[in-house]
């Protein structure tokens, strides 16, 4: 199920197995209000492209970060891992690497540090947040180091970016909406209806116990601390493919961007608990509010506030509903 509990089907189950209703009614109300505040501009078929070539990015790194966070993991590092691979990509391909090389080794350093973090991170006892948090610092100081500080600009073409994020059509849509689609499909299918989804959701719930039933508890931890860097380094590239240059400060914040769209689609900062297409619908949230509040003419600061208060209003209903019925029953 979508939340990793299984029972009697009844209202509190149904809310249960499905977290993601609670920002599918968000999604409306926020949108409903913002067609409200800007009537000739938001509800158009431009400011569902924009807001799906924002979401694209975004909700391809929060995938990753949604599985590993119901595992019971954070990491922290995915904001600098999206500005590495990307730069790395650069440097390699304006050196005469070919782009397709280029990406598939920075992907795999990617994965490779993200399993680093987690082996850290479960050899140590470390909490992961810490462990990513020197991660994110680690590698957003050789990006600064390398770069001193300066955007990179890819100086080939490649028919790679096109595939990744290029344009469908004139309306602005972009193929990074594809993209975010069909990953979400496919992580939904693994974390609900393979094994290794039972396994992600049982180490999130209880590692003991998870253990004990022959899972192994730190293996998957770290399959999945390299699917959130994959997940993260996949969507720098796409923004890469968007803008064709890339700045060493790229993707500050996104870790944090990430987390609320985890939440917002349901996933408890505890673990053992989130939906994949509930992420999605939150990196949507998270897309429609910045496009919506510009649209609106609302100042830039309001972005940080408004989505400060709906990530505490979603975190506060995720965990009283699932401390309310899951304990009572």
């Amino acid at each position: 199920m979508g939340s990793g509990y299984k029972g009697k089907m009844s209202l509190p189950v149904f809310l249960l197995q499905h977290p993601e209703l609670g920002v599918v009614a968000s999604f409306f109300s926020i949108a409903i209000a913002f067609t409200a505040l800007a009537p000739d501009r938001f509800p158009t078929l431009t400011t569902l492209y924009s807001i799906l070539t924002l979401a694209g990015e975004l909700g391809v790194a929060s995938i990753g970060v949604a599985f590993l966070m119901i595992t019971g993991e954070f990491n922290l590092s995915v904001g600098s891992v999206y500005a590495l691979v990307p730069m790395g990509v650069a440097l390699m391909a304006n050196s005469g690497v070919d782009l397709l090389l280029a990406s598939i080794v920075m992907l795999a350093l990617a994965f490779a540090l993200g399993v680093l973090t987690g082996y850290i991170t479960v050899r140590t006892g470390i909490p992961s947040f810490i462990t990513s948090l020197g991660m994110m610092m680690f590698l957003r100081g050789i990006l600064l180091a390398v770069t001193g500080g300066f955007p990179v600009r890819l100086e080939v073409a490649h028919w790679l970016t096109d595939v990744l994020n290029g344009p469908i059509g004139t309306e602005g849509l972009r193929t990074s909406a594809m993209w975010l689609v069909l990953l979400t499909v496919l992580y939904a299918v693994i974390l609900d209806y393979t094994p290794y989804g039972n396994w992600t959701y049982a180490v999130g719930a209880s590692a003991a116990t998870a253990r004990e039933l022959g899972v192994r508890v730190q293996r998957v931890k770290l399959v999945n601390f390299g699917l959130s860097s994959l997940m993260a380094g996949l969507a720098g590239l796409m923004a890469f493919s968007r803008f064709k240059v890339v700045d060493p400060t790229l993707g500050q914040g996104l870790e944090l961007e990430t987390i609320t769209s985890a939440v917002l689609g349901g996933c408890l900062l505890t673990g053992g608990y989130g939906s994949i297409a509930g992420t999605f619908l939150g990196a949507l949230l998270v897309a429609m509010t910045r496009v919506g509040l510009v649209l609106a003419k609302a100042p830039a600061y309001w972005y940080s506030a408004f989505i400060g208060v709906i990530l505490i209003v979603a975190t506060v209903i995720n965990t009283f509903i699932v401390k309310k019925f899951v304990t009572a029953g």
